[in-house]
């Protein structure tokens, strides 16, 4: 009898369990840190990345890396049936388990045979165990191989609907800021809706959507990889977004819900922070301002023409900045991670939608040209 082999074999078999349990079946993050799964993704996630850092940014990069997700996934379902295979040939060779087989010849390929038929319950019968022990083993394997495949094929469908739950909320932003999302186009356009609701509601919507964001990607990270439908949105540009709208409002607009905003930028930094941990990536700031003094100055111009009314004070300055630096160092480093990019807060030219585009056909306009507008000048916040 090979102790070793057999002890090799068992914790094998122990530890691929282990990390299906912990990456598909447990909800709750798992704080430590020697996982297989996790040192799978990072490191065909970095040679991932550094082809794709070959290819310049734009649509063929994202085309690239949106099979990662997908395949990476499937990938790890090969790597943990292979695990069990191997584990269950090797604890079975290292006993070792009588066979019956036509083939007098048996050694280790006949073993990892024996035990590839016998998980996938293939029951052909060519290779057969003999001894007490090796028909209890074969029972096991094929028991336990019905279960993790059936345990794999559930296992899809919660991962499919929550990327689509994710990005019907992030097609949802387009019309109301724009692609890709800037805080600035959200508080323009909903200044000429001329309603403080309409705001409050999407505030209250995204602070539902950052929590369904920190707890979809703390059970399942490889929601993170999957890439959203067009090249200019992804669930990090929305989430900071929606942390500049919040920061704009806690800062710099009058008559605004504070508490709404406070609410929203506290549940949208939660998520930041956690998937920055959960991640494992350093924290750093954006290496060019976001929002420069020359930019700062055009988006509250803007704000004032549609009827917000700003505080416009070197103490508003202030606070926006101390805001910034409580959630910018975390979506950077994320952006890096994931290779996104961030939004800027205010738009370099015209915003133009994703939903104005169209193939053969001129670009529709805005969505505030969709309607007459009525000759009441109604105050911002009335």
């Amino acid at each position: 009898m090979n102790i070793a082999g057999a002890f090799a074999g068992a914790a094998l078999i122990f530890l691929v369990l282990l990390d299906t349990f912990e990456t598909i079946l447990q909800p709750r993050r798992v704080t430590h840190r020697f996982r297989f799964a996790r040192f799978f993704y990072k490191w065909n996630w970095t040679f991932c990345s550094l082809i794709a850092r070959q290819i310049p940014s734009g649509k063929r990069r994202e085309a690239f890396l949106s099979f990662f997700g997908p395949l990476s996934l499937l990938g790890l379902f090969v790597v943990w049936v292979g695990g069990l295979i191997f584990g269950f040939a090797l604890l079975a060779w290292s006993i070792p388990t009588a066979l019956q087989t036509a083939d007098r010849h048996v050694n280790f390929l006949t073993y990892l045979y024996m035990s590839g038929t016998t998980l996938f319950t293939l029951g052909y019968g060519d290779v057969t165990p003999t001894g007490h022990f090796g028909r209890v083993l074969a029972v096991v394997e094929s028991g336990l191989g019905f279960a993790f495949l059936a345990v794999i094929i559930s296992y899809l469908p919660g991962i499919n609907q929550a990327f689509s739950k994710r990005e019907v909320t992030i097609s949802l932003l387009d019309a109301r800021a724009g692609s890709p999302p800037t805080a600035a186009q959200v508080l323009v356009r909903t200044a000429r809706a001329d309603n403080f609701k309409e705001l409050n509601s999407l505030l209250v919507e995204w602070e539902q959507w950052s929590a369904e964001l920190l707890e979809s990607h703390l059970s399942f990270p490889v929601l993170a990889y999957f890439r959203s439908q067009h090249d200019n949105q992804s669930w990090l540009a929305a989430l900071t977004c929606m942390l500049d709208t919040c920061a704009l409002l806690m800062a710099d607009v009058k008559g605004c819900n504070p508490y709404r905003a406070q609410l929203t930028f506290a549940m949208a930094r939660h998520a930041a922070v956690d998937l920055s941990l959960i991640f494992k990536v350093t924290q750093e700031p954006p290496r060019n301002d976001r929002l420069p003094p020359e930019k700062r100055e055009q988006l509250q111009q803007a704000l004032r023409e549609t009827g917000i009314e700003l505080h416009g004070n070197s103490e508003a300055a202030a606070k926006l900045t101390e805001l910034r630096g409580m959630y910018e160092p975390f979506v950077n480093s994320l952006a890096r991670r994931f290779l996104l990019a961030l939004p800027p807060i205010v738009p370099d030219g015209e915003s133009i939608d994703n939903w104005q585009r169209s193939p053969g056909m001129r670009r529709a306009p805005g969505i505030e040209k969709l309607s007459i507008k009525d000759d009441a000048d109604e105050h911002f916040g009335s």
